[in-house]
This record gives C-alpha cells, structure tokens and sequence, in this order.
C-alpha cells in the first residue's frame, strides 16, 4: 500500500493520495450504503448516490534532469516520452483515451495540447490544462479521477511536464498582486524577510519554529536529507544519485540559515503520466491484472488557522495536510499502521519531518523521534521517498505529484 501526499508549498494547496496495492476489478467492491429495496444511497444530499471506482492502469515517467543540461528536451519530447510509456504499460491505444488532464506551471496557455497532439495524437477530446504550482501534477490526477468516479469518462490520462529555468523560483509578473502575499506579510511580522529566495525562508523559519517549540535539532532535518539522498542511489530517473554522510549534508552550501542545498528539492526538467480507468474499462481491455485501485484521495487549501495562529508551520500547510489525510484514511478505512511505503513532498527536509506530524506518523512534535528511531527508511516503519523524494529526485512542479503514481 502507498500514501502519497503533495503540496504546493505555502500556496494554499494540498493533495493527498493513498492506493491499494494491485487488486481485480471487481474483486473489492465498494459501494454506497444500499436500502432495503436495493437502491443506493447517498450519505448527503449533495453527494451522487454511486460513485464509480477508478483504477491506475498504466504509468510512465522520465529521468529528470537539471535545466540546461546537455539531456535537457523541450517539454514535447519530454511528455511524449512520458505518455507514450503509460500507454504501453496500460496496453492500450491513445483513441482509447476519453480525456486528458496536463499540468505545466511555467508555459504558455494551451502548452498541453501543443504536447500531446503531435505525440500523441489528435482525436478531438477535451484536454483540460491545469496549473496548481506544487500540486499540479497532483492536481491533474485529482481532476482525471473526478471526471471517471462520475461517470463522465471511462479512461482519462492524466499528464504532467515542466521545463523550468536555473536556480530558485522566482515571480514573473511584478504588475500584480502576489498569489504569496499574505504568506509573506505573516513571515514578515513574526521573523522578517531578508534578500533570500522566499520559499527557503518560510520553510527555514518553519525549521526553526519547530525547533522553539518541540527541541527538535537541525542534525534530524539533515538526517532526513542524508535518507533520501541514500535512497536515490538505486533509482535511475532521480535527478541526483550520489549518496553523501551526514557530515557532508550539514556542510554543504547554504541555502538560507541551517537549510543547506542537499537539504532543498533542485529545480528540474521532467515528465510523469499516468493513465485512469474505470471497472468496466478495465474488463473490457482485460486489465485485471495491473489495475492499481485509487481508494481515496483528497484535496485541500488553507484553512483560516493557516493565517489566525500566525504560525509559520500552519502557513506552509500543516493544518491542510492533517485534514487531507484525515480524510484519506476516514474514506480508505486505512491508518498509518496498514501503511508500508509513503511518498510526500519534501521540498525541503524540513517539511517532510512537518507532514510525518500532519499525516499521523507519530504526534505532533515528535516527528524528531521518528527519524531517530529510523521509522522513516528501510528497516523502519514506513519506507518514506524511496524514490529519493524531491530533494534527490527533483521537483518538475507539474510532473510532481503525478510521478508517485508512477
């Protein structure tokens, strides 16, 4: 079983995912509650009465890569390669697909169909762009899954690229408002602001925040970094394979305060697709055998706790991201003890020790705790990014998310 979780750092988004491993179409059935005379019925007024199960049938990714580099593609290729692959996993043809979901962050309006069109194909359907910063990759899958669970779709890919530029994100248009700035006017009033790239400041101050309140040292962010450093060895579409020490980690470039640069997610060029079904498109291609079931998955934004409790851990999304998993686990029937492996969006290491609190790993303030114990890597626990996470993998904002599934 997996739980996944992705957030679009301090820019009010969550998403949260957890997956059963590989079952038969139909060999699990949920359904709603059903009244004596046999008719289904909805728990709320609001809800349709039958929501469809919807299955992960096949999934393709890219190494990703740093921006510029000499691999480096345009995101054409880059999601061609991705969505072709899904579709060979799957075994099934594009003119199979009813819709497509892409996500990009940075690129111009319909950048989607641009990708998938002359990759792909061109058969009229709807492709739908979406753009949610951290969470649209997950986002995109959110979407692909909504339009399947209500009938409107049988099969739907969802896609995600991004071609980002190097080093740390920026803002591109200065003639408007900030999406970020009642975010920053909270760091401002309780640590300041220096010339240093935001987000490593919010999550920094996040950092240290928790320290002040729970102990916890600067070595247990580190060791998080050191873990998924270690884990990116052995995978070969992580951006960074090297495996560094713990002293290595702690020493190497700052980024702001004790954060340090193998402590922080690189910019990257990437792409991640995955293809979604129905039950009965799974009978009818025959795909029993791959078909991976989405048991539950749920998106959040800020809440007014993320701003009225001028906490900087709340404002980067910790109350979002209990609430999310809260409801994974309530619509899964799952717990974290029924959890072997989680992939979360660190990043940077402060926020994967922040969201092992928020997904009920352990409790609030004792996510220090779980990392001494190793409950984090193998041998522990829980098994936590071990694709590398986005700190040794990368992070191509619209392929993050959808890459976990992959």
């Amino acid at each position: 079983r997996a739980c996944v979780a992705a957030r679009g750092p301090g820019f009010g988004l969550q998403g949260a995912l957890v997956q059963s491993p590989p079952v038969s179409a139909g060999s699990r059935p949920r359904r709603p509650p059903r009244s004596r005379t046999g008719a289904a019925m909805s728990s709320s007024p609001w809800e349709p009465a039958t929501l469809r199960r919807v299955f992960v049938v096949g999934v393709g990714m890219t190494k990703f890569v740093k921006p510029g580099a000499e691999n480096s593609r345009d995101y054409p290729d880059l999601a061609e390669e991705a969505g072709k692959k899904a579709l060979a996993d799957a075994q099934i043809p594009y003119s199979a697909v009813d819709q497509a979901c892409v996500g990009y962050v940075f690129g111009d309006s319909t950048c989607g169909q641009r990708a998938i069109y002359h990759s792909l194909g061109m058969t009229g359907i709807p492709i739908i762009n979406v753009n949610n910063n951290c969470a649209t990759g997950s986002t995109a899958l959110f979407m692909a899954r909504q339009l399947i669970q209500g009938g409107v779709a049988e099969c739907v890919l969802a896609l995600g690229f991004e071609k980002m530029s190097k080093g740390s994100l920026g803002i591109k248009f200065s003639d408007r408002t900030i999406p970020t700035d009642k975010h920053v006017d909270l760091l401002i009033n309780k640590y300041g602001l220096s010339a240093h790239p935001v987000a490593p400041q919010m999550f920094g101050y996040a950092g240290k925040e928790h320290m002040e309140k729970y102990g916890t040292k600067i070595e247990h962010f580190a060791k998080i970094g050191w873990k998924n450093h270690k884990h990116s060895v052995n995978n070969p579409y992580s951006q960074f394979q090297d495996e560094y020490s713990l002293d290595e980690v702690m020493a190497s470039k700052e980024v702001f305060d004790f954060l340090t640069i193998l402590q922080c997610c690189p910019t990257s060029d990437g792409a991640a697709a995955a293809i979604l079904a129905s039950e009965a498109f799974v009978q009818k291609y025959g795909l029993q055998s791959k078909a991976v079931e989405i048991l539950a998955q749920e998106m959040m934004t800020d809440l007014p706790s993320s701003f009225e409790e001028k906490s900087i851990i709340k404002m980067v999304g910790f109350d979002m991201s209990k609430e999310a998993a809260r409801k994974c686990y309530e619509k899964s029937g799952l717990t974290p003890n029924d959890i072997d492996v989680i992939e979360l969006h660190d990043c940077f290491s402060t926020n994967e020790l922040l969201t092992y609190e928020a997904l009920g790993l352990c409790p609030e303030g004792q996510g220090a705790t779980l990392v001494d114990r190793g409950d984090n890597t193998y041998g522990g626990k829980w098994v936590i990014n071990p694709s590398g996470g986005l700190i040794s993998k990368g992070h191509p904002l619209g392929a993050t998310g959808g890459h976990s599934c992959s």
